[in-house]
C-alpha cells in the first residue's frame, strides 16, 4: 500500500514548473531502472506521469514498499546527505520523470525555503518510517556478545541507519541468510548492504565508507573545521553554514557526542515530553546538512599545526584538511573504572551508554548502573523499563549532590530500581564476557558479589584533548583554557601574535576556539553546549575579517 501522508507529498502543477529548471525531464518505459540501490550522491526523482515503484531489500528478499505518482518524489535522507541510497527505483508504468542531479538538488535546498521544508520533512519522516517498519536493506550477522558486532550496530544506530541484526545462535533466519550469501561462521561478523554488497568482518571505518558516511577527500578545505559533532559542534556547524561559511564537521564515531547516548533528555528547552539524545543529534545533523555543512564520521583528529594564515588538521588515517578557523568541540569521554582488564569486557557486558541497542541485549536481566549524574539517572530509568532489576551504585553519600531532583525522585519511586550509595565496584569476573562483579561499601569496607552480566558506566569525564598541540594552554586536568582564563604569560609562551586578547571562546592560538565539555569552566549541559556553539560563530566572523584583505 502507499505510505501514509506524513511520509509523502504531492507537488502542485505550479510547483512542478518551478522544479523543472533544476533537472532534466526523461521519458521511460515500465520496468526501466531509474535509480540503482547502492548509488552514492543519488539524484532526486520526481514523477511527472505514470508511476515509479520503490523496492527495498529485506531479510525476506526484494520487496516493493511504495510507489510515487504525479507530483510525488522518491528517496530519503540520502538524497540530502549524499550517502548510499538504500532502495531501488523502477518505472512502474510508462511515463515521465524529473531527474534533479545531486549538486542541483543541494542548490535547490539551500536557496528555496519552501521546497527545503517539504523535502527535509518528508525525507526525515521516511527514514523513521523505514526504521519502524523494518524495511532495512542493511543486515548485520554476528553474535550478541561479539564486540565487533556491537561496534558496527552502534555506528548504524547513531547514524540513524535502519538495519536488522541476526545472531546465528537465536534462530534459522541467520543460517538461511548465510547459506544464501555463501557465508561461513568464521567470516562473521558480516554486513549485507542490500542486494549485492557484503562486507566481511568490516571495521566501523570500512562500514562508514560503504555507506558513504566518509567520502571526504584528502586536502579538503573549508572556512571552518569543527572537530567533534556533539551538541556544541552541531550548533556551530548549523549557525556557521547558515551564515554563509563553508563547514566541515568531524566526529570519531557519529553526531551526538556524549549526549547522543542519553535515552531521554527532559529538561531541554522546548521539549516538554523529552527527547532522546540520538534523536536530537539526528535533527541537528539534518539541519546542518540542509544549510550545506559537510558532516563526516567516523574520523579521528591526530594533530593540528599552523599553515600560514590557516591551519592544517592531520587525521589519524593520514588525510590533511585545511581551514582558516577551527572549533574544538571534541568533548569528553566517560572514564573507566580503575580495574585491571576492564577493556576485555567493553562491548561484552560493559557499556557507556543506554540506548535501544543495549536495551535489546539486556531485556529481563539484572543490570548495574554506576554514576550519580543526570546521564546515569536517565540511563537507569530507561533500562528499568526492560530489565528485571537495576542497581544504581555510586560513591557519594547522596544522589542529590549531583543529580537533578526530578530524576532522583523517579529513581526512588521506581519498583525495579535499587539505590546503593557510598559504594564502589572493585572487581569483575567472567570468561569472554561479563558474568558478575564485586562491590565494596565505602563506610564499612564490606564486600558483596553480584551476578549481574550488564554494567553501564556513567563516570566523571576526561577531555578529548590529546590531539591538540602542547603549546595550546590547558588546565591541569586537560580542559582547554579560553578567553580571560588564559594568563598573559601563557599567551606569550603559546606564541600569541595578535594585538588583541583572545575572545571569549578563543584558545591561545588565534582563530581556534573551544566550546562545550572540552572547555575549562563549561557547564556540562546540552543547552549550554548548544549556546556556546551558536555564539562562537559571531567571534569567528570577526576573526576571519582580520585576515581577509579588503576588496579592491
Amino acid at each position: 500500500m502507499n505510505p501514509p501522508a506524513d511520509v509523502n507529498h504531492t507537488f502542485s502543477d505550479a510547483e512542478l514548473e518551478e522544479l523543472i529548471p533544476f533537472g532534466t525531464v526523461e521519458s521511460h518505459k515500465a520496468g526501466d531502472l531509474i535509480l540503482a540501490e547502492g548509488t552514492m550522491a543519488p539524484d532526486c526523482i520526481v514523477t511527472l506521469s505514470g508511476h515509479t515503484d520503490i523496492f527495498a531489500t529485506t531479510d525476506e528478499g526484494l520487496r516493493r514498499v511504495g510507489w510515487m505518482e504525479r507530483g510525488q518524489f522518491a528517496g530519503d535522507l540520502s538524497v540530502l546527505t549524499g550517502q548510499r541510497h538504500l532502495s531501488r527505483i523502477e518505472m512502474g508504468a510508462d511515463g515521465d520523470i524529473l531527474r534533479i542531479p545531486y549538486d542541483s538538488f543541494q542548490r535547490l535546498i539551500s536557496g528555496n525555503s519552501h521546497f527545503s521544508d517539504v523535502f527535509v520533512r518528508v525525507f526525515a519522516a521516511r527514514r523513521e518510517f523505514g526504521n519502524s517498519r523494518g524495511f532495512a536493506a542493511i543486515i548485520v550477522l554476528g553474535a550478541a556478545m561479539d564486540r565487533s558486532v556491537y561496534a558496527l550496530r552502534d555506528l548504524l544506530m547513531k547514524h540513524g541507519v535502519a538495519h536488522r541484526w541476526f545472531d546465528p545462535a537465536d534462530g534459522p533466519v541467520a543460517a538461511h541468510l548465510m547459506a544464501e550469501r555463501g557465508l561461513t561462521e568464521d567470516q562473521l561478523p558480516a554486513v549485507i548492504l542490500g542486494a549485492a554488497d557484503i562486507l566481511i568482518q568490516p571495521t566501523p571505518e570500512q562500514l562508514a565508507q560503504g555507506l558513504g558516511l566518509d567520502l571526504l577527500p584528502d586536502g579538503a578545505t573549508a572556512d571552518v573545521l569543527v572537530v567533534g559533532s556533539g551538541p556544541g559542534g552541531l550548533a556551530a556547524a548549523v549557525y556557521a553554514a547558515s551564515e554563509g561559511l563553508t563547514v566541515i564537521a568531524l566526529d570519531s564515531l557519529a553526531p551526538g557526542g556524549q549526549a547522543g547516548t542519553s535515552s531521554k533528555i527532559e529538561n531541554y528547552l522546548g521539549f516538554p515530553t523529552g527527547i532522546s539524545g540520538n534523536e536530537l543529534a539526528r535533527r541537528a545533523t539534518v539541519q546542518a546538512q540542509k544549510f550545506g555543512a559537510r558532516l563526516v564520521s567516523p574520523v579521528r583528529a591526530a594533530s593540528i599545526g599552523r599553515d600560514g594564515d590557516a591551519y592544517c588538521l592531520h587525521l589519524v588515517d593520514g588525510r590533511k584538511l585545511r581551514s582558516r578557523a577551527v572549533v574544538v568541540a571534541s568533548g569528553a569521554q566517560y572514564q573507566r573504572l580503575p580495574i585491571e582488564g576492564i577493556e576485555n569486557y567493553e562491548g561484552r557486558g560493559i557499556y557507556y551508554g543506554a540506548t535501544p541497542m543495549e536495551a535489546q541485549l539486556c531485556g529481563n536481566a539484572e543490570v548495574t548502573v554506576v554514576g550519580s549524574g543526570n546521564s546515569a539517572g536517565q540511563g537507569a530509568i530507561y533500562l528499568a523499563s526492560v530489565a528485571k532489576k537495576v542497581y544504581v551504585i555510586f560513591r557519594r553519600k547522596s544522589l542529590r549532590e549531583t543529580m537533578s531532583e526530578y530524576l532522583v525522585k523517579r529513581l526512588e519511586e521506581h519498583p525495579n530500581i535499587e539505590i546503593i550509595g557510598s559504594t564502589d565496584v572493585v572487581a569483575l569476573r567472567g570468561e569472554g564476557q561479563l558474568d558478575g562483579l564485586t562491590y565494596r561499601c565505602r563506610d564499612t569496607g564490606a564486600e558483596d558479589l553480584c551476578d549481574c552480566k550488564f554494567l553501564f558506566l556513567f563516570l566523571g569525564a576526561s577531555p578529548n584533548t590529546t590531539w591538540l598541540p602542547k603549546e595550546m594552554v590547558c588546565d591541569d586536568k586537560g580542559f582547554v583554557k579560553t578567553g580571560a582564563d588564559i594568563a598573559p604569560l601563557e599567551l606569550v609562551r603559546a606564541g600569541w601574535s595578535l594585538d588583541r586578547m583572545p575572545s571569549r571562546y578563543e584558545t591561545s592560538w588565534p582563530r581556534i576556539y573551544a566550546i562545550g565539555d572540552v572547555r575549562k569552566g563549561s557547564v556540562k549541559r546540552v543547552a549550554s553546549s548548544v549556546g556556546e556553539g551558536s555564539v562562537v560563530v559571531s567571534d569567528i566572523h570577526q576573526a576571519l575579517a582580520e585576515i581577509v584583505p579588503p576588496a579592491g
